[in-house]
């Protein structure tokens, strides 16, 4: 069975700073229409980064859309045209002051893909060194850094709560535990 859904018509309803959104009316695969309401983004970066005393770099900070703060690894949106490995060297830095001379990719994923198109490129590094935080002017975050154990507990107590970073911590595990 071929489960494509034709767009017949779409029709732009926002368009924003971060995101645009759409809505299409499609057809089927068994002839039938329905609306698909859907969100653009550019993609982004996380980057998973441990020092050499063996803990997880992460930020704390609020996030809008929960109403809450979480810990969550180092990431952000790409920027016009940007290269996904320059974007994750230029996060790592604004928002924890680290560098690195070496970010190796682990994988790419879709966040949402009922309803988004965002990717995320994920990277990892050990080699870490002093750099200079600079984040943008609407962001304020701490730098945290913790071990795998405190990250494990931090995911029960649910304070470490997206999937970036929870695949993050398993990354970790598997690699270091």
């Amino acid at each position: 069975m071929d489960f494509n859904e034709k767009t017949l018509h779409k029709e732009s309803i926002y368009e924003g700073k971060i995101v645009d959104v759409s809505v299409h009316d499609v057809e089927l695969p068994d002839g039938k229409t329905s609306k698909r309401e859907i969100i653009n983004h550019p993609g982004a970066v996380a980057i998973i980064a441990v020092t050499n005393e063996n803990k997880m770099v992460m930020v704390r900070q609020f996030r809008k859309a929960l109403e809450k703060e979480l810990l969550e690894i180092p990431a952000g949106k790409l920027e016009d045209n940007e290269d996904p490995l320059s974007s994750a060297a230029r996060e790592l830095e604004e928002e924890t002051g680290y560098k690195t001379n070496k970010l190796t990719k682990v994988m790419s994923f879709y966040t949402s893909p009922g309803f988004a198109d965002e990717i995320i490129h994920i990277y990892e590094t050990e080699h870490l060194y002093e750099g200079v935080t600079y984040t943008d002017d609407d962001e304020f975050v701490e730098l945290v850094e913790v071990t795998l154990e405190e990250a494990e507990r931090l995911m029960k107590e649910e304070k470490i709560h997206d999937a970036k970073t929870v695949f993050a911590v398993q990354y970790v595990k598997q690699k270091f535990g």
